[in-house]
């Protein structure tokens, strides 16, 4: 049996230190960027699911039946080898010349993945208020599109935490499937080690450190968030 000899300096050794500095900041970037995204079509979706016009609710419901039940790996690799497709010759052209390409793509795909659970959040958010609650802001004399933006919106959001601090975090751990398409994230990078080094064990390790480090943080994060926007009375811990 062939001793495997260890050599942990890869992680910080130039140039494997830098390359894996850059694989974090990617995805840092790809995951706050789609978090973005993620959590402003999400709520305009939710928010639609529970509309009482039956066309904006079908369209809500198409949205999140649509990017829920299909693997996010499928969609990755629609929208960056099939997507451009869609448009014609001369504009598919155009597109697959763009340069970072795959990084746009990465961060478009995962953001309207994600939105889809974060509507389904939101939905979940409205359905917690009481129906008292509505009629109570109706009758101030608000508007329903005043209702849901000043009173409802933030108070189901405020409900969500939770969950949707297991989104914000799922949408980093995620974020390591765009390496699929070449994205230099952190993943992609621990993989390019181990190709330069044949220190795969120490690359890996050190990628999957930089996750849960980076999944702590956000719990905490989040935790700090929720200890300060929690409803009394309706958020017990």
């Amino acid at each position: 049996m062939l001793a495997y000899s260890f050599d942990w300096s890869v992680l910080w050794r130039q140039p494997y230190g830098e390359w894996m500095l850059h694989g974090i900041w990617y995805t840092l970037q790809i995951g706050f960027l789609a978090w973005i995204l993620a959590l402003t079509l999400g709520v305009a979706v939710g928010t639609l699911r529970v509309s009482n016009r039956a066309v904006l609710r079908f369209l809500g419901t198409a949205y999140v039946e649509f990017f829920r039940n299909i693997p996010f790996l499928v969609q990755l690799f629609f929208w960056y080898y099939a997507g451009p497709m869609l448009f014609g010759k001369t504009i598919q052209f155009e597109i697959n010349s763009i340069s970072g390409l795959n990084y746009y793509v990465a961060i478009v795909a995962l953001g309207l993945y994600t939105a889809s659970r974060v509507a389904e959040h939101v939905r979940a958010g409205f359905a917690s208020i009481g129906q008292g609650q509505y009629q109570a802001v109706l009758s101030t004399g608000m508007t329903h599109f005043q209702m849901y933006r000043y009173v409802i919106v933030p108070l189901a959001l405020r409900l969500i935490i939770p969950p949707l601090t297991t989104e914000f975090l799922t949408i980093f751990k995620n974020s390591s499937v765009a390496m699929t398409i070449s994205v230099t994230e952190t993943t992609f990078m621990s993989y390019k080690i181990d190709s330069e080094t044949f220190h795969g064990l120490e690359a890996t390790t050190g990628a999957m450190l930089v996750y849960l480090v980076l999944g702590m943080s956000i719990v905490k994060l989040m935790g700090l968030i929720e200890n300060r926007f929690k409803v009394q009375g309706l958020i017990s811990r």
